[in-house]
């Protein structure tokens, strides 16, 4: 099979129909062999009776329903589990994205050598305040701390060797660093390509401000997770026996000047009496801390089992 096309949805019932009509119609004039699978995240609208409706008409239709909304992160990595395509796109619901671009992804997969591409809407029909600069900014933020040279982390839009969504594990709300993940998997052959933005049809966006607040957030953790993931006690650890050293050395500074002064026969305070006892044990406390949150990272990264985190219904 040549291509899988993941779609993740909420909500998108008016969509559905012209979106399916709209990729056959791709497929069948390039002659690709290929399959369509929507994973729809918990919607409560007609979405999943037409996501059925399609599949009693086209056996290349698959579908994964989950219980309730679990978030695109969760919907892609069930959607990845069980693609079967050579090369897999993926692709938002909501008609934003064109099929029409899937011929060029594909050949720049096959022919081009890349592991991954990644498109990017140079040209955006959304709001200026509250979607361009925002991610104009975030994608600023991306660049700077991976490392992956791409204009747009969050286009829905991408092109997959099989064996990358095979292999990287998305989680949390990290659908939006999935070219960050395929890089700390060793998958350095990452690519872009300017696609078609078109402007909402129906419906109304399922995201609001606070996913670029999330964003970042998950930033930091995805930078963090890359540098120290594999071996927490190498930030914990030496950051713990730092302190504790620099605490345990000035608790012991602080005890030999009052024996010093108690040798000379000059008046000395208690060393309880001492604030930078204090702080010297407090040190020494926060270091053994981040010492054996290093050591309890190292311990379940050894013994970690992967938990299911969603429930999966009518598969």
């Amino acid at each position: 099979m040549n291509i899988s096309v993941l779609i993740p949805l909420l909500n998108e019932q008016e969509s559905l129909p012209e979106l399916y009509q709209w990729i056959t119609r791709v497929m069948h004039e390039h002659g690709f062999s290929y399959e369509i699978l929507f994973v729809d995240d918990g919607s409560n609208d007609d979405s999943w009776k037409i996501i059925k409706q399609l599949q009693a008409q086209d056996e290349r239709v698959k579908s994964i329903r989950f219980q309730r909304n679990f978030g695109k992160s969760q919907a892609l990595h069930a959607g990845f589990a069980q693609v079967r395509g050579e090369i897999v796109i993926t692709m938002d619901a909501d008609l934003q994205d064109s099929p029409d671009e899937i011929p060029e992804l594909y050949d720049m997969v096959v022919n081009g050598g890349y592991d991954l591409v990644s498109g990017w809407k140079k040209k955006r029909y959304d709001s200026v305040v509250m979607k361009n600069l925002p991610s104009k900014l975030f994608n600023w933020a991306a660049r700077a701390t991976s490392g992956v040279k791409l204009h747009d982390f969050n286009c829905g839009l991408k092109a997959y060797r099989k064996e990358v969504v095979k292999n990287i594990d998305v989680n949390g709300e990290m659908h939006r660093y999935i070219p960050v993940l395929a890089k700390n998997a060793g998958y350095n052959k990452i690519g872009e390509k300017v696609v078609q933005h078109q402007a909402r049809k129906y419906g109304v966006s399922k995201f609001g401000m606070s996913r670029f607040i999330n964003g970042f957030l998950d930033l930091i953790t995805i930078w963090f997770l890359s540098k120290f993931g594999k071996q927490p006690m190498h930030f914990f650890g030496a950051l713990g026996v730092l302190m504790f050293m620099v605490g345990f050395l000035s608790a012991l500074f602080i005890g030999m000047y009052k024996l010093y002064k108690l040798s000379v026969n000059q008046p000395a305070i208690l060393v309880t009496d001492n604030p930078w006892f204090y702080i010297a044990l407090t040190s020494m406390i926060l270091g053994t801390q981040l010492f054996l949150a290093g050591f309890l990272g190292e311990i379940i990264l050894r013994t970690k089992n992967n938990e299911e985190r969603y429930k999966i219904v009518n598969n």
